[in-house]
Protein backbone atom coordinates (compact mmCIF):
# COMPACT_ATOMS: atom_id res chain seq x y z
CA UNK A 1 0.00 0.00 0.00
CA UNK A 2 1.34 3.45 -0.89
CA UNK A 3 0.85 5.71 2.28
CA UNK A 4 -0.52 9.36 1.95
CA UNK A 5 -1.00 11.37 4.64
CA UNK A 6 -3.58 13.91 4.10
CA UNK A 7 -3.64 17.60 5.99
CA UNK A 8 -6.65 19.75 6.24
CA UNK A 9 -7.26 22.29 9.03
CA UNK A 10 -10.25 21.45 10.11
CA UNK A 11 -13.45 18.67 9.12
CA UNK A 12 -15.72 21.73 9.41
CA UNK A 13 -19.11 22.03 7.02
CA UNK A 14 -17.70 22.35 3.26
CA UNK A 15 -16.72 20.77 0.26
CA UNK A 16 -12.93 20.47 1.49
CA UNK A 17 -14.10 17.82 4.77
CA UNK A 18 -16.31 16.53 2.16
CA UNK A 19 -13.48 15.59 -0.70
CA UNK A 20 -10.78 14.54 1.80
CA UNK A 21 -12.88 11.67 3.85
CA UNK A 22 -14.14 10.67 0.73
CA UNK A 23 -11.04 10.18 -0.81
CA UNK A 24 -9.21 9.01 2.31
CA UNK A 25 -11.72 6.27 2.00
CA UNK A 26 -12.65 5.33 -1.34
CA UNK A 27 -8.64 5.59 -2.25
CA UNK A 28 -7.84 2.53 -0.73
CA UNK A 29 -9.15 0.45 -3.07
CA UNK A 30 -6.88 1.70 -5.78
CA UNK A 31 -3.88 0.83 -3.17
CA UNK A 32 -3.38 4.07 -0.81
CA UNK A 33 -3.25 3.93 3.00
CA UNK A 34 -4.04 7.58 4.15
CA UNK A 35 -3.62 9.21 7.22
CA UNK A 36 -6.16 12.04 7.44
CA UNK A 37 -4.75 14.74 9.92
CA UNK A 38 -7.13 17.44 11.03
CA UNK A 39 -6.92 20.24 13.83
CA UNK A 40 -9.88 21.25 15.74
CA UNK A 41 -13.13 23.73 14.68
CA UNK A 42 -13.82 27.15 15.82
CA UNK A 43 -16.94 27.88 18.14
CA UNK A 44 -20.14 27.74 16.63
CA UNK A 45 -18.96 25.74 13.48
CA UNK A 46 -20.72 22.99 11.86
CA UNK A 47 -19.07 19.98 12.70
CA UNK A 48 -18.46 17.65 10.08
CA UNK A 49 -16.83 14.71 11.21
CA UNK A 50 -20.10 12.53 10.92
CA UNK A 51 -18.62 11.73 7.72
CA UNK A 52 -15.93 9.34 9.39
CA UNK A 53 -18.71 7.14 11.15
CA UNK A 54 -19.12 3.21 9.35
CA UNK A 55 -15.41 4.31 7.40
CA UNK A 56 -12.72 3.00 8.20
CA UNK A 57 -9.96 6.10 7.73
CA UNK A 58 -7.52 6.52 10.31
CA UNK A 59 -7.09 9.91 11.80
CA UNK A 60 -5.16 12.13 13.75
CA UNK A 61 -6.02 15.28 15.60
CA UNK A 62 -3.34 18.08 15.91
CA UNK A 63 -5.62 20.56 18.33
CA UNK A 64 -3.43 23.73 17.46
CA UNK A 65 -4.27 23.17 13.92
CA UNK A 66 -6.77 25.89 13.85
CA UNK A 67 -8.09 28.92 11.42
CA UNK A 68 -6.87 31.73 12.77
CA UNK A 69 -3.30 33.18 12.32
CA UNK A 70 -1.25 32.83 15.63
CA UNK A 71 2.60 32.33 15.09
CA UNK A 72 2.50 30.38 17.97
CA UNK A 73 -0.45 27.99 17.58
CA UNK A 74 1.13 27.35 13.98
CA UNK A 75 4.56 26.83 14.94
CA UNK A 76 3.08 23.78 17.52
CA UNK A 77 1.13 22.93 14.82
CA UNK A 78 3.97 22.19 12.29
CA UNK A 79 5.70 20.42 14.87
CA UNK A 80 2.51 18.34 15.72
CA UNK A 81 2.19 17.46 11.84
CA UNK A 82 5.58 17.01 11.71
CA UNK A 83 5.43 14.38 14.24
CA UNK A 84 2.74 12.80 12.53
CA UNK A 85 3.95 12.28 9.81
CA UNK A 86 7.04 10.92 11.51
CA UNK A 87 5.58 8.12 12.75
CA UNK A 88 3.16 7.40 9.62
CA UNK A 89 6.73 7.69 7.12
CA UNK A 90 3.91 8.86 4.03
CA UNK A 91 5.33 8.41 0.17
CA UNK A 92 2.68 11.57 -0.45
CA UNK A 93 1.70 14.94 1.63
CA UNK A 94 -1.40 16.05 0.56
CA UNK A 95 -2.71 19.37 2.37
CA UNK A 96 -6.32 20.84 1.80
CA UNK A 97 -7.07 24.57 2.25
CA UNK A 98 -4.99 27.25 3.32
CA UNK A 99 -3.80 26.76 7.30
CA UNK A 100 -2.92 23.25 6.54
CA UNK A 101 -1.48 24.21 3.26
CA UNK A 102 1.21 25.99 4.66
CA UNK A 103 1.34 24.61 7.90
CA UNK A 104 1.30 20.75 6.37
CA UNK A 105 3.81 21.78 3.47
CA UNK A 106 6.59 23.15 6.24
CA UNK A 107 6.01 20.22 7.84
CA UNK A 108 6.69 17.68 4.94
CA UNK A 109 9.64 20.49 4.39
CA UNK A 110 11.29 19.24 7.59
CA UNK A 111 10.01 15.83 7.15
CA UNK A 112 11.60 15.50 3.86
CA UNK A 113 15.10 16.67 5.48
CA UNK A 114 14.90 14.35 8.79
CA UNK A 115 13.83 11.12 6.58
CA UNK A 116 15.40 8.76 4.43
CA UNK A 117 12.02 8.64 2.10
CA UNK A 118 11.03 12.00 0.65
CA UNK A 119 7.60 12.43 -0.04
CA UNK A 120 6.05 14.16 -2.78
CA UNK A 121 4.11 17.23 -1.84
CA UNK A 122 0.58 18.03 -3.20
CA UNK A 123 -1.64 20.52 -2.06
CA UNK A 124 -5.16 21.82 -3.11
CA UNK A 125 -6.65 25.17 -3.40
CA UNK A 126 -10.24 24.55 -2.77
CA UNK A 127 -10.39 28.66 -3.91
CA UNK A 128 -8.28 30.86 -2.19
CA UNK A 129 -8.22 33.48 0.48
CA UNK A 130 -6.54 36.61 -1.58
CA UNK A 131 -9.50 37.72 -2.18
CA UNK A 132 -12.22 39.10 0.37
CA UNK A 133 -10.61 37.76 3.72
CA UNK A 134 -7.68 40.02 4.52
CA UNK A 135 -7.51 43.79 3.41
CA UNK A 136 -3.62 43.45 2.48
CA UNK A 137 -3.12 39.81 0.89
CA UNK A 138 0.52 40.80 -0.10
CA UNK A 139 2.71 38.97 2.60
CA UNK A 140 -0.11 35.84 2.03
CA UNK A 141 1.22 35.78 -1.77
CA UNK A 142 4.50 36.29 -0.95
CA UNK A 143 3.94 32.84 1.16
CA UNK A 144 2.15 30.77 -1.27
CA UNK A 145 5.05 31.94 -3.98
CA UNK A 146 7.74 30.48 -1.60
CA UNK A 147 5.78 27.30 -0.83
CA UNK A 148 4.71 26.67 -3.96
CA UNK A 149 8.52 26.09 -4.94
CA UNK A 150 8.69 23.29 -2.57
CA UNK A 151 5.70 21.62 -3.84
CA UNK A 152 5.97 18.95 -6.32
CA UNK A 153 1.88 19.44 -7.71
CA UNK A 154 -0.40 22.36 -7.64
CA UNK A 155 -4.08 21.10 -7.91
CA UNK A 156 -7.17 23.86 -8.38
CA UNK A 157 -10.49 22.94 -8.42
CA UNK A 158 -11.98 25.52 -11.13
CA UNK A 159 -10.24 27.11 -14.60
CA UNK A 160 -10.81 30.23 -12.94
CA UNK A 161 -9.02 29.82 -9.73
CA UNK A 162 -5.97 27.91 -11.28
CA UNK A 163 -5.65 30.94 -14.41
CA UNK A 164 -6.34 33.51 -11.26
CA UNK A 165 -3.61 31.67 -8.79
CA UNK A 166 -1.15 31.30 -11.41
CA UNK A 167 -1.70 34.13 -14.02
CA UNK A 168 -2.47 37.02 -11.57
CA UNK A 169 -1.04 36.00 -8.23
CA UNK A 170 2.48 34.27 -10.19
CA UNK A 171 2.38 30.90 -7.73
CA UNK A 172 4.32 28.23 -9.29
CA UNK A 173 5.26 27.23 -12.54
CA UNK A 174 2.59 26.62 -14.68
CA UNK A 175 3.86 22.52 -15.52
CA UNK A 176 3.30 22.41 -11.52
CA UNK A 177 -0.77 23.07 -12.36
CA UNK A 178 -3.62 20.68 -12.87
CA UNK A 179 -6.88 21.33 -12.62
CA UNK A 180 -9.14 18.29 -10.79
CA UNK A 181 -12.83 19.12 -10.24
CA UNK A 182 -14.52 18.01 -6.83
CA UNK A 183 -16.72 14.79 -7.02
CA UNK A 184 -18.98 13.99 -4.68
CA UNK A 185 -21.91 11.07 -4.31
CA UNK A 186 -24.43 12.56 -5.41
CA UNK A 187 -26.68 9.61 -6.06
CA UNK A 188 -29.18 10.67 -2.98
CA UNK A 189 -29.76 13.72 -4.59
CA UNK A 190 -30.37 12.48 -7.83
CA UNK A 191 -32.92 10.45 -6.65
CA UNK A 192 -34.75 13.11 -5.90
CA UNK A 193 -38.57 12.92 -7.46
CA UNK A 194 -41.87 14.19 -7.52
CA UNK A 195 -42.43 12.25 -4.46
CA UNK A 196 -40.30 12.94 -2.71
CA UNK A 197 -40.62 17.12 -3.36
CA UNK A 198 -44.20 16.15 -1.88
CA UNK A 199 -42.61 14.81 1.34
CA UNK A 200 -39.99 17.26 1.20
CA UNK A 201 -42.19 20.26 1.72
CA UNK A 202 -44.04 18.26 4.79
CA UNK A 203 -41.26 17.29 6.41
CA UNK A 204 -39.93 21.10 6.54
CA UNK A 205 -43.43 21.92 7.02
CA UNK A 206 -43.81 24.07 3.82
CA UNK A 207 -46.34 24.81 1.53
CA UNK A 208 -47.25 22.98 -1.45
CA UNK A 209 -47.49 25.54 -3.78
CA UNK A 210 -45.18 27.70 -2.39
CA UNK A 211 -42.37 29.11 -4.25
CA UNK A 212 -39.22 28.12 -2.21
CA UNK A 213 -35.59 29.91 -2.37
CA UNK A 214 -32.88 28.34 -0.24
CA UNK A 215 -29.98 29.13 0.29
CA UNK A 216 -27.22 26.71 2.26
CA UNK A 217 -23.77 27.19 3.99
CA UNK A 218 -22.12 28.71 7.43
CA UNK A 219 -24.04 32.14 8.51
CA UNK A 220 -20.63 33.87 8.45
CA UNK A 221 -18.84 36.92 6.73
CA UNK A 222 -18.04 35.51 3.06
CA UNK A 223 -21.29 34.02 2.88
CA UNK A 224 -23.20 37.67 2.78
CA UNK A 225 -26.57 35.99 3.93
CA UNK A 226 -27.71 39.65 4.08
CA UNK A 227 -27.20 40.13 0.56
CA UNK A 228 -29.59 37.21 0.11
CA UNK A 229 -32.34 38.53 2.29
CA UNK A 230 -32.13 41.88 0.58
CA UNK A 231 -32.54 39.54 -2.46
CA UNK A 232 -35.30 37.88 -0.76
CA UNK A 233 -37.19 41.17 -0.04
CA UNK A 234 -36.92 42.17 -3.69
CA UNK A 235 -38.07 39.10 -5.06
CA UNK A 236 -41.11 39.14 -2.40
CA UNK A 237 -42.37 42.26 -3.98
CA UNK A 238 -43.11 40.15 -7.11
CA UNK A 239 -43.50 36.87 -5.31
CA UNK A 240 -45.28 37.54 -2.26
CA UNK A 241 -46.22 33.55 -1.07
CA UNK A 242 -42.43 33.09 -1.92
CA UNK A 243 -40.21 31.49 1.22
CA UNK A 244 -36.89 31.68 2.02
CA UNK A 245 -34.74 28.95 3.58
CA UNK A 246 -31.88 29.47 4.99
CA UNK A 247 -29.58 25.96 5.89
CA UNK A 248 -26.21 26.88 8.11
CA UNK A 249 -25.37 28.19 11.25
CA UNK A 250 -22.94 30.37 12.84
CA UNK A 251 -21.72 33.57 14.41
CA UNK A 252 -24.26 36.19 12.25
CA UNK A 253 -27.43 33.79 13.22
CA UNK A 254 -28.82 36.33 15.40
CA UNK A 255 -27.70 38.99 13.18
CA UNK A 256 -29.68 38.04 10.57
CA UNK A 257 -32.83 37.45 11.95
CA UNK A 258 -32.65 40.85 12.96
CA UNK A 259 -32.48 41.53 9.35
CA UNK A 260 -35.61 39.52 8.27
CA UNK A 261 -37.01 41.31 10.48
CA UNK A 262 -36.41 44.73 9.68
CA UNK A 263 -37.20 43.76 6.00
CA UNK A 264 -40.42 42.49 7.10
CA UNK A 265 -39.71 39.35 5.89
CA UNK A 266 -40.14 37.41 9.31
CA UNK A 267 -42.76 35.49 8.34
CA UNK A 268 -41.22 34.24 5.17
CA UNK A 269 -37.76 33.43 5.95
CA UNK A 270 -36.87 30.01 7.94
CA UNK A 271 -33.87 29.15 9.49
CA UNK A 272 -33.15 25.36 10.03
CA UNK A 273 -29.41 25.52 11.13
CA UNK A 274 -27.28 22.97 10.32
CA UNK A 275 -29.13 19.29 8.79
CA UNK A 276 -27.66 16.00 7.37
CA UNK A 277 -30.65 15.63 5.07
CA UNK A 278 -30.00 17.66 1.86
CA UNK A 279 -32.08 15.59 -0.31
CA UNK A 280 -34.85 17.22 1.93
CA UNK A 281 -33.40 20.73 1.79
CA UNK A 282 -33.10 20.60 -2.52
CA UNK A 283 -35.80 18.22 -2.42
CA UNK A 284 -37.80 20.98 -0.87
CA UNK A 285 -36.32 23.84 -3.06
CA UNK A 286 -37.52 25.86 -6.34
CA UNK A 287 -34.34 28.00 -6.13
CA UNK A 288 -30.70 27.41 -4.81
CA UNK A 289 -28.71 31.06 -4.06
CA UNK A 290 -25.24 31.71 -3.18
CA UNK A 291 -24.21 34.82 -2.12
CA UNK A 292 -20.87 34.72 -1.65
CA UNK A 293 -18.06 37.16 -2.00
CA UNK A 294 -15.77 34.59 -2.45
CA UNK A 295 -16.05 30.93 -3.60
CA UNK A 296 -13.66 28.40 -5.16
CA UNK A 297 -16.11 25.61 -6.51
CA UNK A 298 -19.39 26.13 -4.98
CA UNK A 299 -20.64 22.74 -3.61
CA UNK A 300 -23.90 23.98 -2.67
CA UNK A 301 -24.63 24.66 -6.08
CA UNK A 302 -23.48 21.19 -7.60
CA UNK A 303 -25.63 19.94 -4.88
CA UNK A 304 -28.70 21.91 -5.97
CA UNK A 305 -27.98 21.36 -9.83
CA UNK A 306 -28.08 17.32 -8.72
CA UNK A 307 -31.58 17.67 -7.21
CA UNK A 308 -32.35 19.23 -10.81
CA UNK A 309 -32.94 22.96 -8.62
CA UNK A 310 -31.73 25.84 -11.17
CA UNK A 311 -28.73 28.21 -9.02
CA UNK A 312 -28.31 32.16 -8.97
CA UNK A 313 -24.89 33.11 -7.72
CA UNK A 314 -22.95 35.91 -7.41
CA UNK A 315 -19.93 36.10 -10.32
CA UNK A 316 -17.25 35.35 -8.14
CA UNK A 317 -14.15 32.70 -7.75
CA UNK A 318 -15.43 29.19 -9.65
CA UNK A 319 -18.83 30.31 -10.00
CA UNK A 320 -19.27 30.32 -13.47
CA UNK A 321 -17.54 27.45 -14.10
CA UNK A 322 -19.89 25.49 -12.55
CA UNK A 323 -23.09 27.57 -14.16
CA UNK A 324 -21.72 27.32 -17.41
CA UNK A 325 -25.17 26.73 -19.49
CA UNK A 326 -28.54 28.90 -19.10
CA UNK A 327 -30.54 25.80 -18.07
CA UNK A 328 -28.57 25.52 -15.15
CA UNK A 329 -28.91 29.03 -13.69
CA UNK A 330 -27.57 32.04 -13.92
CA UNK A 331 -24.89 34.84 -12.16
CA UNK A 332 -25.07 38.42 -11.31
CA UNK A 333 -21.91 41.15 -10.10
CA UNK A 334 -21.61 40.76 -5.90
CA UNK A 335 -23.64 43.09 -4.43
CA UNK A 336 -26.22 43.36 -7.44
CA UNK A 337 -29.22 43.03 -5.42
CA UNK A 338 -31.86 43.54 -8.28
CA UNK A 339 -29.75 41.59 -10.97
CA UNK A 340 -29.75 38.56 -8.22
CA UNK A 341 -33.50 39.11 -7.72
CA UNK A 342 -34.22 39.08 -11.75
CA UNK A 343 -32.51 35.66 -12.25
CA UNK A 344 -34.44 34.65 -9.08
CA UNK A 345 -37.75 35.17 -10.65
CA UNK A 346 -36.94 33.61 -13.52
CA UNK A 347 -35.81 30.50 -12.39
CA UNK A 348 -39.15 30.10 -10.92
CA UNK A 349 -40.45 29.95 -14.43
CA UNK A 350 -42.69 26.86 -15.81
CA UNK A 351 -39.58 26.31 -18.32
CA UNK A 352 -36.53 26.55 -15.93
CA UNK A 353 -39.31 23.91 -13.47
CA UNK A 354 -40.10 21.21 -16.35
CA UNK A 355 -38.60 17.76 -16.09
CA UNK A 356 -36.55 18.41 -18.83
CA UNK A 357 -34.63 20.98 -17.30
CA UNK A 358 -34.70 18.89 -14.13
CA UNK A 359 -32.78 16.38 -15.76
CA UNK A 360 -30.35 18.35 -17.33
CA UNK A 361 -28.96 19.73 -14.82
CA UNK A 362 -28.85 16.17 -13.09
CA UNK A 363 -26.99 14.88 -16.24
CA UNK A 364 -24.74 18.02 -16.12
CA UNK A 365 -24.10 17.67 -12.28
CA UNK A 366 -23.37 14.09 -12.23
CA UNK A 367 -20.75 14.21 -15.53
CA UNK A 368 -18.97 16.74 -14.05
CA UNK A 369 -18.69 16.12 -10.10
CA UNK A 370 -19.18 12.77 -9.41
CA UNK A 371 -17.40 10.80 -7.22
CA UNK A 372 -15.79 7.71 -9.52
CA UNK A 373 -14.43 10.57 -11.64
CA UNK A 374 -12.29 12.12 -8.79
CA UNK A 375 -10.87 9.15 -7.14
CA UNK A 376 -9.68 8.28 -10.63
CA UNK A 377 -8.21 11.61 -11.38
CA UNK A 378 -6.33 11.60 -7.73
CA UNK A 379 -5.16 7.94 -7.65
CA UNK A 380 -3.60 8.44 -11.77
CA UNK A 381 -1.62 11.93 -10.20
CA UNK A 382 -0.57 10.10 -7.05
CA UNK A 383 1.03 7.36 -9.11
CA UNK A 384 2.29 9.91 -11.67
CA UNK A 385 4.09 11.36 -9.14
CA UNK A 386 5.99 8.38 -7.56
CA UNK A 387 6.57 7.57 -10.87
CA UNK A 388 8.70 10.63 -11.61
Amino acid sequence: MIRVARVITRLNIGGPSIQTVTLADRLREHGFDTLLIHGRLADGEGDMSYLLRDRDVKTALVPSLQRPVSPIADARAVAGILRQLTAFKPQIVHTHTAKAGTTGRVAAIAYNRLSSIRARTVHTYHGHSLEGYFRHAGPFVAIERLLARATDQLIAISPRIESDLRDRYRIGRPEQWTMVPLGFNLAPLVAVDPAARAAARQALDLDADAPVITIVGRLTAIKQHELFLRVAHAVHQQRPTAIFTIVGDGERRREMEALAASLGLAAHVRFYGWRQDLATIYGAANVCVLTSRNEGTPVAVIEALAAGVPAVATDVGGVRDVLNDPVLGATAPDGDVDGLAAHVVSALSPEMQSPSTVAARRASATARYGLDRLVNDIADLYRTLLAR
